[in-house]
């Protein structure tokens, strides 16, 4: 920066008094004119010899005009047909001096270490005049130009130099020169101060022209008409120019509003020499607009950042080692596009300040650079030898691979030391502490010397060595030796003189010498520069520098010569004599020599023994016998000596190594100790990758940072937390925390090596692949396995989580895919698929790519040319690209190697390919969109895309690449280098703040690109009034006036945002006031007292103020002609920016209801907000279940009044709604949902009614006030694109309207008080709230919100006034209704920040003025409604708060932890109207109870006395808090129904299910009345014993039950004793099915194997097993009686078993006789290879029981029909046509019915043997059960966890 008095700008020849020539000189014809065009003295200089005319500036050559300005302002013009020459001397940071010389004479550019030589182009008037871009005299008409030097940056670019200020000038021969001025601003000429203010210029360092260096315009013309503007270097495309000269106009100031049409300001582009000798640029994308004047310029060279935090960041441009990697990241031989940049090398970066936005930004990515290494995770690399302490033992210096790091403690900042290409083999500190050394590994052998303080660059040299093992600086700084190996594999030592660096000299070499021994350690002599002392196997050796020459002598070690030595240190103290100073050897025996430097000998010798207690408690040293300890390091200081050791100890000895005092064991074995220079910490490495120091005084040890062993293969990062997980190549998985950069867990496992890891994106769950093939899930949070599956055999290549959680992904080495769900933190295996993923498309986190809403998923397979999409939830494959077909031109085939998803509204694909191409592909179609090539020189390793779609990242070679999306800049890149191996994989952070690169190391660095800008307030909009248009409902947002508009809007302009507060404006006015949060406890003896201090948030007012005007939406397909639309209704939309700011904008958007006669709406119109594809952290928000089952085609319904089947009871709740259960206390209206149903019960008679309407699973309910209209919503309808709510009439059950608006569920649904209004809200990937009007049902407002939410309620107190509750925050809405036209006022209040990050998840009003919200961390906050802010909260659950009801002063809480607690609120009124002087402040818990599932839905009285409570698990309780009861009203399965039957008698009937229970249900009142569990297992089948024949029922008889279960074993179940009587073990794998014999005596079960058994359950012994259907899972069992000789086999049974291979077998039995013998063997036939089909549906089969020796068949086949087969003729006899495959089958006993369930959710009635059939609704999935009572009076239907028991009257 330029010295203050400097500032703004310095006019030199004013300054100097030029025409006084005292201060300046002057040689040859040079005068002073007065110019009448230039308006002032100008300055001639003539004559041909340079030498000899010329002004010289200051007079004499030893002064200096030390000018600091960064810019230096030539105002100039060329004499014509001559040649000029000009001579800036300046003065870098190291003192030396550079003279940048341009001419017109110079044919080239040249260069040397203190000379630059640029060719000046000289432009004319007119273009035809002279020859462009080359050098040579200047043209007859040139004119007066304006030259810009940027001093530093072509000290920076040419020279990796750093500039300090300009030294002197000599303009020479041939000019006419008007001022010279030196300046920190970039001038603008042509530019008015008036345009430069409109155009904000200021802030980008950009300035008008001041007066004194303005050339003067006429009026009417231009200044670019009429002068050049030449700025060297520029900041353009290209930064390296051979020339300076003019080229093609660019606005510098990068402001449009400042560019005149034809000619606007200029600014500089030239061609580079390599990018002269590529061929015509090939455009893939669609280029910018070029205009005529505009050469094609290519781009040859990438641009390469280092831009670091601190001084450390210099990468010197110079350093052939770097020169080399920069033009090797792109590839000159090949055409590039124009997306290709130049050189861009930060070299040097001060200060921990980033470049500021350039001008002409447009040309690039903007900031630049745009990322800023911040962090790095890592140690070591070369060697774990080296760390070092600073002199001040505040810091600990290290490398890390080719980084050297600076790691303060105190604050744990990070240095980086920037500039090494290969990894970092030795350190060395001088004796200051101020000069640091490194030497670089690789056969290069470079080292450097860096001023530690700043972090720049001394000196790069050549070290001549290849294997570095020591590295020794001079106590001075003087000297510093290095051994290692030469080229031939020879030990060598060179010692160098670095007298000079620090004076800006270079690095000498003093002396090199070859040695035969061997060297392990060596160190220069604190007390002489020319001695140095060596040790290695079998010698120590004192080195001597004397006359250029290095010799060496040995020390007569007798007994000890062969030891290998492996460190050094010198005696510390206060000897007067230096040379009297002892030498301590260390050695692997364990030895410690005491070496007599002076005389050449061992003074002594101690051999350290491991730990041998003492009576002191200290360890001994001797010289005993026994194996030492092998000491790798040692340290001395004054007090102490420290050695780290094989064994992994860090021990601490007195000095005459008598006893350790202090010891310290680490992990692996120790690498190297240091004694910080104050003595009271020793820094110690590993050779696993450790570091850290050991504090003597407080005996405490401090872990600085660990590492892995190896590359860095994967990562990934957890969605909330800042815990990232990394696999490696040393076979370890570990956790990290990235803000203190600690490892947090460490995986691995025995004789396996982990592949791949995924965090889940919201649990705290870890998926690890092995090479095994093994998928392992670990539970972080508790640090134990979950699960495993081993769903592959070999390695595992790709492992994933969708980004909404609920699915996971793995791939192998083999090709296979396999897809899983999540429930509960349980995964299950969905779909394997084979041979679908590219065995040979490697291997990495990033191989298996899921979109951002988690409905695709892509990856490269079958073969490495083909790219996949599938659809993510069911692998059904969408898309298939052959990659290697797009180039027609390629002369090889291109494979893919990674893919990529686009934004999600734009539907791309990203595949990068191995001919560095990548290819953005249409994700539907496959079509290519887009090219961009080259991408790195070698193939792209990795692909990530921001979340707002604007920025990529790739990674390949040891670079990251930063691009710009879509492409828009000449420079769409910006590269960044850093790693010394191979990047494997970058992403951004889910905040998109930082970017993680893995390869040699963890790289965070600090994304500094700006945030996405949403919406642009700024730009003018119509002005819209207010919509008041007759019948018209409008609606106007409002907001607090004391809120701060968003945005700069012009004066004048109608319209003006709408903006929520922000949380910034609502902290708590004391910090005293935040309230404690401790959980009360029930009450016992006396109500336990919880204090609840007050909140009072700053900021909160009540809504007082109206907008008079709504800003008109710009949206795509919105209407601006808002007064013709006369039926379309008013929309809010709230969309939120970063900031968490939502805008309100209304839009116009046609929407209505339609009643059951209408058809359906049409879709809604207009351009949706921003949807949220991750489903919220809460319990609260309804997610519809899994179904794979759809609509049915046709539907045959019966004639009224001929139905056949009634339905008589539904058993269950479905517990996975929410507030789907309603009960009016007055009216006693009960009812519930079940599946699609919705169950009406009589809580007296237990009687119910079925309301059937909803076609998907209901996902809410609510009841009006008057307890008069029930509002039901569902899914989609019969393919309708919206939701489905019903209205009911609770009088007569009439469905009297059905509303269409949302788009995938419905949240949740409140009538207003006076029940004029229902709202509803649409769940987390619809977030629209509709408001209806309960008159006609007609829509009134539909709003979307930028954020979902999960409850609604409207206020008791005001009818208009309504709340509802989402993340983070509380939106309160108030309508107004005038005539017509309702208001809408909205006011957005964010939870205390005392909270931290909440999702609020429920609420209710409470007494007047109150509102009580819940959250998902269990408190409670309670609002005041009139100021919109939040005074009160306490931790009322341990769990998420999903359930609130408030009655007078108590108020009941339900959560996800099973319990309901009841709480006494009185004193919050008293809180709220008096604040902290309230005499009570607390709330009591007054009753607890515990349920069997998390709270869904509760309903009670108006004392909050009793009630009704809905669970999770399928459970209605009743509720009486007088009485503590709790009692179960309705029952059902939470999960999946396997089997269900009658009892014999009929007055029961029994249900298993997949949650291991059998349960009795009573028939008439359909009431739980036993039920059997089994813990861990899956009930799969059933069956009820029958009665026997001719046996009349006995009371008291018992009753038995058999259930088969997964783990192959049988049970008999007494259910008159409620108790098991028998368990059998008949089969190894999963039982399907089980039936008893006819008579009882035997139980037949059939297995997943599709072996069948058959046992005694009176001995439990298995009598036979029939392997006939093995192989393939038994589907049915079922056992009929026959005449003895019927069929021609003896016995008086006949069964049959059914496979699921289409097969069935039928047997004839005696049991009595012990015989059972196979009667037939039917096989059907199907079709190759099923199409459409997900999986087979089942073969079932049973006996005909109206017509004998006749079974009826359905199940996969040619045709979809049943089979009626006779035993009797061996041949079918009918077929009955139907209309899918059926999925169960059940014959009537009393009459020709058939009974037939389909996946398509139909329950089919066929008569037989013909007539007509009937079809009948009320499943919500594939009805896959359904069984006829032996009576024929009723049937049994199952579809997932419902059960409906239907009557049949006329049977």
């Amino acid at each position: 920066m330029a010295a203050a008095w400097q500032r703004p700008y310095l006019n030199i020849f004013k300054h100097f008094r030029v025409e006084e020539w005292k201060r300046s000189a002057k040689e040859g014809d040079v005068a002073a004119l007065t110019d009448t065009r230039m308006k002032g003295t100008i300055y001639r200089i003539r004559g041909s010899n340079p030498a000899s005319s010329y002004l010289q500036l200051p007079r004499a050559g030893t002064q200096s005009l030390g000018l600091t300005g960064r810019y230096l302002y030539l105002l100039f013009r060329p004499l014509p047909r001559k040649h000029f020459l000009v001579h800036l001397d300046v003065t870098t940071e190291e003192n030396q001096v550079v003279r940048i010389s341009f001419s017109n004479l110079f044919k080239e550019f040249k260069s040397s270490a203190t000379w630059l030589q640029f060719p000046f182009v000289c432009g004319a008037a007119s273009e035809g005049t002279a020859r462009r871009g080359v050098p040579g005299a200047a043209p007859g008409d040139a004119r007066w130009t304006c030259l810009v030097l940027d001093l530093p940056s072509i000290l920076a670019l040419y020279l990796a130099r750093s500039y300090s200020h300009l030294r002197g000038v000599k303009l020479c021969c041939n000019l006419l020169v008007k001022n010279l001025c030196t300046s920190d601003l970039l001038f603008e000429p042509g530019v008015t101060l008036a345009r430069a203010r409109l155009g904000d210029l200021s802030c980008r360092g950009v300035a008008p022209m001041p007066r004194e260096l303005a050339f003067p315009v006429p009026k009417g013309q231009k200044w670019h008409d009429l002068y050049d503007y030449i700025r060297f270097p520029s900041e353009g495309p290209e930064l390296l120019h051979n020339s300076i000269q003019k080229s093609f106009p660019h606005p510098v100031a990068g402001d449009q509003v400042l560019q005149e049409p034809g000619h606007p300001p200029t600014q500089l582009v030239t061609r580079s020499r390599a990018a002269c000798d590529l061929p015509p640029v090939q455009q893939k994308s669609c280029p910018k607009a070029v205009p005529r004047r505009c050469p094609v310029v290519t781009k040859s060279i990438p641009e390469v950042h280092l831009a670091v935090p601190g001084p450390g960041g210099a990468v010197p441009a110079a350093d052939p080692v770097l020169e080399e990697k920069l033009h090797s990241a792109g590839d000159t031989r090949q055409p590039l596009p124009l997306s290709a940049g130049g050189i861009h090398v930060y070299a040097h970066q001060r200060r921990g300040q980033t470049a500021r936005a350039v001008p002409g930004s447009q040309e690039g990515l903007v900031p630049d650079p745009i990322l800023k290494l911040r962090t790095i995770i890592g140690f070591g690399g070369c060697s774990t030898k080296w760390a070092l302490w600073t002199r001040d033992s505040m810091a600990v210096v290290y490398p890390c691979h080719a980084v050297i790091v600076a790691l303060l403690l105190q604050t744990g900042e990070q240095r980086f030391f920037l500039g090494h290409t290969d990894k970092v083999a030795a350190l060395a500190f001088s004796g200051s502490g101020s000069v640091l050394a490194s030497a670089q590994a690789g056969p290069r052998g470079l080292g450097r010397l860096w001023d530690f303080p700043t972090g720049t660059c001394l000196s790069l040299f050549k070290t001549h060595l290849h294997g570095l093992v020591s590295l020794s600086f001079s106590h001075s700084g003087a000297v510093l030796c290095g051994v290692g190996k030469d080229v031939h594999s020879k030990t060598m030592v060179v010692v160098w003189n670095t007298a000079q660096v620090t004076r800006g000299g270079g690095v000498t070499v003093l002396a090199k010498a070859h040695t035969d021994v061997d060297i392990q350690a060596m160190k220069i002599a604190f007390f002489d520069d020319t001695r140095m002392v060596s040790c290695g196997r079998d010698n120590i050796r004192l080195w001597r520098l004397r006359s250029g020459a290095l010799r060496s002598c040995p020390v007569p070690l007798g007994e000890y010569h062969a030891l290998e030595f492996t460190d050094l240190a010198f005696e510390e103290g206060p000897q007067q004599e230096p040379e009297d100073r002892a030498l301590f050897v260390c050695s692997r025996s364990g030895h410690v020599l005491e070496v007599d430097y002076k005389n050449v000998c061992v003074r002594s010798a101690r051999r350290l023994l491991p730990a041998q207690p003492q009576e002191d408690g200290q360890e001994q040293a001797g010289s005993s016998s026994g194996p030492g300890i092998a000491i790798n390091s040692i340290s001395m200081s004054s007090s102490f000596c420290a050695t780290g050791s094989e064994d992994g100890y860090v021990r601490l000895w007195l000095l005459d190594f008598s006893a350790a005092v202090l010891e310290a064991e680490h992990e692996a074995s120790v690498s190297c100790v240091c004694i910080s220079p104050d003595g009271h910490k020793v820094l110690s490495t590993t050779a696993a990758g450790s570091l850290g120091y050991l504090d003597v005084q407080a005996r405490d040890y401090s872990m600085l940072m660990r590492s892995h062993g190896g590359s860095v293969l994967g990562f990934s990062l957890q969605g909330k937390g800042g815990h990232m997980a990394t696999v490696a190549q040393d076979s370890t998985i570990r956790v990290w925390d990235l803000a203190s950069r600690q490892q947090l867990y460490d995986f691995s496992a025995a004789e396996e090596t982990p592949c791949t890891v995924a965090f889940h994106p919201f649990w705290k769950m870890l998926a690890c692949g092995f090479d095994s093939g093994v998928v392992r899930i670990f539970n972080l949070a508790a640090s134990d396995l979950l699960l495993e599956h081993k769903q592959h055999r070999t390695a595992v290549t790709g492992l994933t989580f969708s980004p909404d959680g609920n699915l996971m992904f793995s791939s192998c080495l083999q090709g296979t895919l396999a897809l899983y769900r999540l429930l509960a933190q349980k995964i299950q295996v969905l779909r394997v698929l084979g041979n679908v993923v590219a065995r040979d498309g490697g291997s990495g986190v990033d191989t298996l790519v899921l979109s951002g809403d988690s409905r695709l998923l892509a990856f490269v397979g079958p073969s490495k040319y083909v790219v996949t999409v599938m659809e993510a939830c069911s692998l059904d494959e969408l898309l298939r690209v052959d990659i290697s077909i797009l180039d027609l031109h390629s002369t090889i085939l291109d494979s893919a190697v990674k893919v990529c998803f686009g934004p999600v509204p734009q539907g791309e694909l990203l595949v990068s390919t191995s001919s560095n191409k990548i290819l953005v592909l249409d994700a539907k179609t496959g079509r290519l969109v887009r090219e961009v090539s080259p991408v790195h020189k070698l193939s792209c390793s990795s692909l990530a895309l921001s979340k707002d779609g604007q920025y990529l990242l790739t990674a390949g070679d040891k670079v990251i690449k930063v691009w710009d999306y879509r492409m828009r800049f000449t420079i769409n890149f910006q590269v960044f280098i850093g790693h010394s191996e191979p990047v494997h994989q970058v992403a951004f952070t889910p905040d998109q703040e930082h970017v993680i690169s893995i390869g040699d190391a963890i790289f965070l660095w600090d994304f500094l690109a700006p945030p996405p800008v949403k919406s642009s307030p700024g730009r003018a909009r119509s002005p819209v009034s207010t919509l008041v248009l007759g019948s018209v409902v409008s609606m106007e947002a409002e907001v607090s006036p004391s809120r701060r508009m968003r945005g700069a809007w012009a004066e004048g302009s109608d319209t003006k945002p709408f903006s929520f507060p922000d949380r910034s404006s609502e902290k708590p006015k004391d910090g005293s006031e935040t309230p404690r949060q401790t959980v009360p406890l029930p009450l016992l003896s006396s109500p336990p007292c919880l204090d609840i201090s007050s909140v009072h948030p700053a900021g909160f007012q009540s809504i007082s103020s109206e907008s008079d005007r709504e800003e008109e939406a710009e949206l795509p397909g919105s209407s601006r002609k808002v007064a013709n639309e006369h039926r379309d209704a008013s929309v809010i939309v709230v969309e939120s920016d970063g900031n968490e700011e939502p805008v309100v904008r209304p839009r116009v958007r046609q929407e209505s209801s339609r009643s059951p006669e209408k058809a359906a709406n049409e879709p809604r119109k207009g351009t949706r907000a921003p949807k949220c594809c991750i489903r919220p952290d809460s319990y609260r928000h309804f997610t519809p279940r899994f179904k794979a089952s759809g609509l049915p085609q046709s539907f045959v319904s019966p004639p009224a009044g001929s139905e056949v089947l009634k339905l008589k009871a539904v058993i269950g709740y479905n517990g996975n709604g929410r507030g789907n259960m309603v009960w009016n206390p007055d009216t006693g209206f009960f009812a519930y949902s079940c599946g699609c149903v919705i169950v009406v019960e009589d809580l007296h008679s237990g009687s119910q009614s079925h309301w059937l309407g909803h076609a998907e699973e209901i996902s809410t309910l609510t009841l009006s006030h008057h307890a008069q209209v029930l509002a039901s919503a569902s899914g989609q309808k019969d393919g309708d694109s919206h939701c489905q709510i019903c209205i009911w009439s609770t009088q007569d059950g009439a469905c009297t309207a059905e509303l269409f608006h949302h788009e995938t569920q419905v949240q949740a649904m409140a009538f207003s008080w006076d029940d004029r209004f229902l709202v509803t809200i649409g769940d987390y990937s619809d977030q629209t709230m509709a408001l209806w009007s309960t008159h006609t049902y007609e829509l009134v407002l539909s709003t979307c919100i930028s954020e979902p939410l999960h409850d609604v309620a409207f206020s008791p107190f005001s009818h208009q006034d309504l709340a509802c509750v989402g993340r983070g925050a509380v939106t309160f809405w108030v309508l107004e209704q005038q005539e017509a036209a309702v208001r809408l006022k909205v006011h957005r209040a964010p939870a205390p920040d005392v909270l931290g990050l909440v999702e609020l998840t429920s609420l209710c009003y409470g007494a007047e003025a109150l509102l009580y919200t819940g959250t998902n961390s269990g408190q409670i906050c309670v609002w005041d409604t009139e100021t919109n802010s939040c005074f009160m909260t306490w931790e009322a659950d341990e769990g998420e708060i999903g359930v609130l009801l408030c009655r007078h002063q108590r108020l009941l809480s339900g959560s996800n932890t099973k319990r309901i607690r009841l709480w006494s609120v009185g004193s919050v009124q008293e809180l709220r109207l008096r604040g902290p002087n309230a005499r009570s402040g607390s709330v009591l818990l007054e009753h607890e109870i515990t349920l069997d599932g998390t709270i869904v839905s509760t309903a009670f009285d108006d004392s909050l006395e009793m009630g009704i409570v809905g669970t999770t698990a399928g459970t209605l309780w009743y509720i009486n808090w007088l009485e503590s009861t709790s009692i179960r009203l309705i029952s059902g399965h939470k999960s999946k129904v396997t089997e269900v039957c009658f009892s014999p008698d009929e007055s029961h009937c029994a249900t298993c299910g997949e949650d291991g229970s059998v349960r009795i249900w009573a028939l008439g009142s359909t009431e739980l009345v036993v039920q059997f569990q089994v813990l861990n297992q899956s009930c799969q089948c059933l069956a009820w014993k029958p009665r026997p024949v001719g046996v009349w029922p006995r009371p008291g008889e018992s009753q038995h039950v058999v259930a088969g279960y997964s783990d192959g074993t049988v049970r008999v179940f007494s259910v008159s004793r409620t108790e098991m009587e028998l368990k059998m073990h008949p089969h190894a794998a999963a039982l399907t099915a089980v039936t008893y014999s006819t008579d009882g005596e035997m139980i037949l079960s059939g297995g997943k194997d599709g072996i069948v058994a058959v046992s005694s359950p009176r001995t439990g012994m298995t009598i036979h097993v029939l392997a006939d259907h093995k192989g393939s899972p038994i589907t049915v069992l079922q056992c009929t009686r026959k005449q003895y000789h019927e069929l021609g086999v003896e016995g008086g049974e006949l069964w049959l078993a059914a496979s699921s291979d289409r097969r069935v077998s039928v047997w004839g039995s005696d049991w009595l006789q012990d015989k059972c013998e196979l009667l037939d063997w039917l096989s059907f036939p199907a079709p190759a290879g099923p199409e459409g089909l997900d999986s087979l549906p089942p073969s079932l089969a049973a006996f005909c029981p109206w017509e004998h020796g006749v079974l009826v068949y359905v199940g996969f086949g040619l045709q979809k029909e049943a089979l009626f087969y006779s035993l009797r003729k061996k041949q079918v006899l009918r077929k009955i046509s139907l209309p899918a495959f059926a999925t169960s089958l059940s014959l009537s006993p009393a009459a020709p019915f058939m009974a037939l369930g389909f996946s398509d959710r139909l329950l089919r009635l066929q008569p037989c043997p013909a007539g007509t059939p009937q079809d009948y609704a009320g499943h919500d999935d594939t009805v896959h059960l359904c069984r006829f009572a032996p009576s024929g009076r009723c049937l049994l239907t199952a579809s997932h966890s419902a059960v409906l028991v239907w009557e049949l009257p006329g049977a």
